[in-house]
């Protein structure tokens, strides 16, 4: 569990691919100190398990294929910065929102531009998020938890501030169109979804069927 609060970002330092997958090696500094093989980090919102780490401040996570096909990790490269968080603890502040790091889908960036003080957040909307998807609700792009200010049939919008800007990863995206970012849907909107596919909602008496 995570909060899509981004603690740092860590720089790419290889990314081995394989039939079955890959393995990610990452340079991170905070993220690194206390992290123990076994453990979990959110990198670029996806939850993965410290496989090793040889020095210390170098962690080495195994990505699974179906891990490869739902994010971006694969398009990572050699010095590409990536948002981490460590996982939630009991006791702390939960300042964004509850994330799993369990990632529905990839979408392309459309566009970051500034607009007087913050910057202006466009992402492009896949059709199996869009009922997950509304205006003044959480979504988590690339491990940063945000609030969805519109939603059309295919984009949706988020405003970033300074702080955000420079503390994420997305102050090296400026000026880039092609990157894809990570996408998970919140938690209770999912929950909802289901209980109405299944007809567990609307009916007062589906849930007892």
């Amino acid at each position: 569990m995570f909060t899509g609060l981004v603690e740092e970002t860590g720089s790419v330092l290889g990314l081995e691919l394989s039939a079955s997958g890959g393995r990610l090696a990452l340079r991170a500094g905070v993220c690194a100190q206390d992290l123990a093989i076994g453990d979990s980090l959110a990198v670029n919102g996806c939850c993965l398990t410290l496989a090793e780490r040889d020095t210390r401040d170098t962690l080495y996570f195994d990505l699974l294929a179906e891990t490869l096909r739902l994010t971006n990790l694969g398009d990572l490269g050699e010095g590409d910065l990536v948002n981490l968080e460590r996982a939630l603890r009991v006791g702390d502040r939960l300042g964004g929102h509850f994330v799993l790091g369990h990632i529905d889908a990839s979408a392309q960036l459309l566009a970051l531009k500034p607009e007087g003080e913050d910057h202006r957040l466009e992402i492009a909307l896949p059709g199996i998020l869009a009922p997950l998807v509304a205006r003044k609700g959480s979504i988590c792009v690339d491990g940063i938890s945000l609030t969805v200010a519109e939603v059309g049939s295919a984009g949706f919008t988020c405003w970033i501030t300074p702080h955000t800007l420079a503390a994420t990863h997305l102050h090296g995206l400026l000026g880039r169109s092609s990157h894809r970012v990570n996408l998970e849907a919140d938690v209770v909107a999912r929950h909802l979804a289901r209980m109405v596919e299944v007809g567990a909602v609307g009916d007062g008496e589906a849930g007892a069927r």
